[in-house]
């Protein structure tokens, strides 16, 4: 949350424990959202109360902090769930022309062995699984979980695991949904571009508390094209086969911002590359 420094300082108050008066300096201070003097604040680890407090004053600030974010939920849901019945075209490079499309395809080859060669294991979730295009691939190397916003991805998501003869965990689950739990991978496709730049690390640090110590997080996305410029909004235009017209947040995040970003959160063992045009790809390992 940031604070213009010719704001007013926000009103003072007593602190809960010692009673002592306090003047917050802004008004993202969590003090002001502990209702704590910063002596009290320190003293928190040995006092049941001042850490229920400070738990609690540290939630109050992160929910101020993410209602000044933009929040493309729902624009997502509604694009991909339209999309659904075509997604997979994108993996045929079906707006390609040829030689671009061969391309195109040697790029997904390499990526997909790159993916097959990571040493798997275990309990994997993968995140914003969309149609399941490699789903498959990862349900064989453990007990797969896949998640996405649309049940109608995930229907078939589900159709291509049977026609492998292979079984998943599927459910209706926003890529944003803090973990229930610590498992042994993470994978996400084509998903970091639509997360805002803005909100990169805040992403980067839900991936961490995904994993166990020593769990494998790994990622394919999308390399930028040739003629990409960033917009103002952070929206993409998308169209339809049926002329539908959608606007999705788009970003792509530079491969050292994606490696420092996970290093910053606590991964280990860091690598992030590319394919020769249309791919970037990471691993990294849970410190």
């Amino acid at each position: 949350m940031s604070q213009p420094t010719d704001a007013p300082r926000p009103a003072s108050f007593n602190c809960l424990w010692c009673g002592r008066p306090h003047q917050p300096r802004t008004a993202s201070d969590l003090e002001l959202f502990a209702q704590l003097c910063p002596d009290c604040v320190g003293r928190a680890q040995d006092n049941e109360f001042l850490r229920y407090r400070l738990r609690e004053g540290l939630q109050a600030r992160a929910a101020a902090e993410r209602s000044d974010i933009v929040d493309d939920t729902a624009a997502m849901k509604a694009y991909y769930s339209a999309r659904a019945p075509e997604y997979d075209a994108y993996y045929a490079g079906a707006s390609l022309e040829p030689l671009q499309r061969a391309v195109f395809q040697a790029d997904l080859d390499a990526a997909t062995l790159w993916l097959d060669s990571l040493p798997w294991r275990g309990e994997i979730v993968e995140l914003a699984a969309g149609t399941g295009w490699w789903s498959p691939l990862i349900a064989q190397k453990g007990e797969l979980s896949i998640y996405d916003i649309s049940e109608h991805v995930l229907e078939r998501a589900r159709d291509r695991l049977l026609a492998h003869g292979l079984r998943a965990h599927i459910h209706v689950r926003d890529a944003w949904t803090e973990p229930d739990r610590a498992v042994d991978g993470l994978f996400i496709g084509l998903w970091l571009s639509h997360v805002r730049p803005e909100r990169l690390a805040e992403f980067l640090g839900l991936v961490r508390r995904w994993l166990k110590p020593g769990g494998l997080f790994a990622f394919i996305d999308e390399a930028p094209g040739l003629d990409y410029t960033p917009t103002e909004d952070g929206l993409q235009p998308r169209q339809l086969a049926d002329g539908r017209r959608f606007a999705v947040p788009k970003a792509y995040h530079a491969p050292e911002d994606l490696a420092e970003g996970l290093r910053r959160v606590g991964c280990v063992e860091v690598d992030v590359s590319a394919t020769s045009r249309h791919f970037v790809l990471g691993r990294a390992v849970a410190g």
